[in-house]
């Protein structure tokens, strides 16, 4: 069974930076895509950032491309999103997930992933 966990979450003025991570266990951490979703208040939960298995290909929503930056360390089992220059509209609950199955690249949907950690806030205060 996989679980996931994130960190790093909290409240950041407008500009600020955070950076969240995420540690996965009981998948084979390196065969598997990785993905940060977001939700805030009212609002559909969207993709955020992806990042295949070996790390050399990411994808981004438009929204974050340039702000953020997601990365991960197989050895440590842990996926992580960078976050600059943070916006009031960035607030939001942050979640990692793992890809359905093996060997692909990040992708921008839900049914994609089919582990999820149990989120972690953002606020970004104006």
């Amino acid at each position: 069974q996989v679980q996931l966990e994130e960190f790093g979450g909290g409240l950041v003025q407008a500009g600020g930076s955070l950076r969240l991570s995420c540690t996965a266990s009981g998948r084979t951490f390196s065969n598997y895509a990785m993905g940060w979703f977001r939700q805030a208040p009212g609002k559909e939960r969207e993709f955020v950032a992806g990042i295949s298995r070996s790390g050399r290909a990411t994808d981004y929503t438009d929204s974050v491309k340039g702000r953020f930056t997601i990365s991960r360390d197989n050895a440590k089992n842990t996926v992580f999103l960078q976050m600059s220059s943070l916006k009031p509209e960035d607030t939001a609950v942050y979640y990692c997930a793992v890809a359905r199955t093996p060997f692909g690249v990040a992708r921008r949907t839900e049914n994609e992933y089919d582990a999820w950690g149990q989120g972690t806030q953002v606020t970004v205060s104006s």
